[in-house]
């Protein structure tokens, strides 16, 4: 897998080294669970999940969010070859990375107690500025999500909706709220309950195509559905 060269940085050449790893069992994964429509859309999923963790070590007087729930879904494929994983993480960083949407220090690193978050736009300078390339697409949730976007939720038949006064509640099935709207999208949430793939267009209720996307993009980030390839 190519990457692009990146700038000098405060940081073992080991870290950087993690950039050409390959994993094509990852890759493999992302294809079968759907994640991603070809092997070549999974090694750019893939790349992008390193180039993250790399950031995050190269910037550990900050907190770096992962900002993308594509690039979440790489990096828990990753995560799930415990033994690859972990021998991953010794190699080029010395020691395991918890699946966390933080860069976050060891219990007893108390040198980062009070370490700033960044904000998405300096995550995004850090990023340019390292790797030398623009933010892909692919960090930004938001970009491809129209009315025509295809949706697919693996959890439909296994969660609840529940209505409470002016509040609708989509409910897994351990009784965890995944997320709380205003019940204009009782009859939406209802469909996705239910729905394991549709168009985003397809949701009932009174909702604008706006409205919508809005609520789809709030699923996406509560991990409770994932576009389609």
């Amino acid at each position: 897998m190519r990457t692009a060269a990146v700038k000098e940085a405060p940081a073992s050449a080991a870290v950087f080294d993690a950039l050409a790893f390959e994993a094509p069992y990852v890759v493999e994964r992302l294809v079968k669970d759907r994640v991603v429509g070809s092997v070549a859309e999974g090694e750019e999923l893939f790349n992008e999940a390193k180039r993250y963790l790399v950031l995050s070590e190269v910037h550990r007087d900050v907190v770096v969010g992962m900002y993308s729930v594509r690039v979440d879904e790489a990096w828990h494929a990753f995560i799930l070859y415990t033994d690859q994983y972990r021998e991953f993480c010794k190699k080029y960083f010395g020691k395991y990375i918890g699946h966390a949407p933080t860069n976050a220090p060891d219990a007893d690193d108390h040198d980062h107690d009070h370490r700033k978050d960044l904000s998405f736009e300096e995550f995004r300078e850090k990023y340019e500025d390292l790797f030398g390339e623009p933010l892909p697409d692919v960090w930004y949730n938001r970009r491809g999500l129209t009315p025509d976007r295809r949706m697919f939720c693996d959890l439909a038949g296994s969660m609840t909706v529940a209505q409470r006064d002016s509040v609708a509640e989509l409910v897994d099935d351990t009784g965890d709220v995944v997320i709380s709207v205003n019940d204009l999208a009782l009859s939406a949430l209802e469909f996705i309950a239910r729905t394991g793939a549709f168009y985003i267009r397809e949701l009932p209720g009174d909702l604008t195509d706006g409205e919508k996307v809005a609520l789809i993009e709030g699923l996406m980030a509560a991990g409770a559905i994932r576009p389609a390839p």
